[in-house]
């Protein structure tokens, strides 16, 4: 008797769970990681994703309890390599077409990161999250990319730039803001791919890299 009472409370916090579809937890992470985005961490609250998304507070409490659970699980719900489906067989114009895509991303990424900055130093599961949405399936699909390459025989394996790649690409990205102020566009990632990174891989750079124009 003990022990089923003990057991009794989970199929029904199991079963009120599931009253989110995939369709309105999709719209709730949305709205979370947009706000972070625009306002920063600290300044956004369940209630106001609640009222932006027209639930009651209590739905988003028990579902995740905490706001570090809620924004965790949605930056985990984003966990996807969009670098993935680029294959041209041919590593320069892969590499290209990796940068054209990074930049178009680079501006929501970049405002995202920012402002989970400071949140993330204290909070090892944000920071975590962080990494696995953002930041390691780009690397990974990156670096198949790179090993297409080699298979190919592009590049040597033991090409010493081929390890710089994913810092190269992805260092401009968080970079550029701070130093010039801007975010780095397809227009600006592409640029820098045909200037420093292909040359650097000994592959042949379109002549004279585009315009910025």
């Amino acid at each position: 008797m003990t022990s089923q009472a003990a057991e009794g409370p989970e199929p029904v916090a199991a079963t009120r769970r599931s009253k989110i579809t995939p369709e309105r937890e999709r719209e709730f992470f949305d709205a979370v990681l947009e706000q972070i985005g625009e306002c920063g961490y600290e300044a956004v609250t369940m209630e106001g994703v609640a009222a932006s998304t027209r639930c009651s507070k209590s739905t988003l409490y028990r579902q995740w309890k905490t706001k570090p659970q809620f924004v965790v699980a949605a930056l985990r719900s984003r966990r996807a390599a969009r670098l993935a489906g680029i294959d041209t067989g041919s590593l320069a114009d892969d590499l290209r077409a990796a940068a054209r895509a990074a930049g178009r991303w680079s501006t929501s990424d970049s405002k995202l990161m920012q402002a989970l900055g400071h949140a993330v130093t204290g909070d090892e599961d944000l920071a975590r999250a962080l990494r696995e949405a953002l930041i390691d399936p780009e690397i990974e699909a990156l670096r198949d990319i790179l090993r297409r390459g080699v298979e190919r025989g592009e590049i040597p394996a033991g090409h010493p730039a081929l390890e710089y790649v994913p810092a190269q690409l992805f260092g401009v990205v968080r970079a550029r803001p701070v130093v010039d102020g801007q975010y780095a566009d397809p227009d600006y990632l592409v640029r820098f791919m045909e200037a420093a990174v292909l040359p650097a891989l000994g592959l042949a750079a379109t002549s004279p890299p585009p315009s910025s124009s």
